[in-house]
């Protein structure tokens, strides 16, 4: 199996960054996590962020900035990335109010529009997906087939959430295998097997994580990232269960 990084998507760890951003970032990378996808810069600027980064021996795999702020300042959200030496940049969710088939319309634009400009910029646009997505326009196509559809697959690409697709009722690796080399960066979650569907750690809920990490080399794969929404447990504590998982299937991680 081909050595796919990890990365910790930072919206875990939200409420312990908020205390102590740096402190955070050294106990991702002392659990054995490669990356980080980043939601927000705590209260360091991209500079400073680079040297600790580089300090704790960690990478930028990615940066979730909500699709205002793209619309608001697109070349300093791309300045930030090339300074922390991220070259992935995600549209992490769409507000309620922004989800009518016009506003789908418009978000197409929008991503071709900031995708070809990423792309110039030697930056990965993606969309991340939740399971809002996957209910049917007009036309009968999911919102989500739609997106990818209607978009140019050069500029923009896929981060798909195994979580939110299986609670749609859908596939992940149909998925993958749907839209090839178009999604460099998934996210790894897990979901309890309850009425409730809650979060749950990688290997311990009933989503089929196994045939997504198996389908990774042939997907062009670059990072996986996980991520845990919420956790009836530590969060700290979760994310070390999910390291162990994948340290018991990603021989590269065996060492780390």
């Amino acid at each position: 199996m081909t050595a796919i990084p990890v990365a910790l998507q930072m919206f875990t760890l939200r409420e312990e960054s908020s205390k102590d951003f740096t402190g955070t970032l050294k106990k991702v990378a002392e659990l054995g996590y490669e990356g980080i996808e980043f939601a927000g810069y705590g209260d360091l600027t991209t500079a400073e962020l680079k040297v600790v980064m580089d300090d704790l021996g960690l990478r930028a795999a990615a940066s979730h900035i909500p699709l205002i702020e793209m619309e608001a300042d697109l070349t300093k959200i791309i300045d930030d990335q090339h300074r922390i030496g991220s070259n992935k940049l995600v549209c992490p969710y769409l507000p309620p109010e922004r989800r009518t088939e016009e506003d789908y319309r418009e978000l197409i634009t929008l991503l071709n529009r900031f995708g070809e400009t990423c792309s110039k910029e030697g930056i990965t646009l993606c969309y991340h997906n939740h399971d809002f997505e996957l209910e049917k326009l007009s036309d009968g196509r999911t919102a989500l087939e739609t997106i990818f559809e209607e978009t140019n697959p050069d500029w923009v690409k896929a981060e798909f959430d195994i979580y939110w697709l299986t609670k749609a009722g859908q596939n992940p690796l149909a998925w993958i295998k749907q839209y090839p080399n178009r999604t460099p960066i998934i996210h790894l979650k897990d979901m309890t097997t309850d009425e409730e569907q809650f979060f749950a750690e990688l290997g311990t809920g009933g989503v089929d994580i196994e045939s997504v990490l198996e389908k990774g080399a042939e997907a062009n794969v670059e990072w996986w990232i996980v991520e845990q929404d919420r956790s009836k447990r530590s969060p700290l504590e979760s994310i070390e269960i999910s390291m162990k998982y994948l340290k018991k299937r990603l021989p590269h991680l065996a060492n780390v």
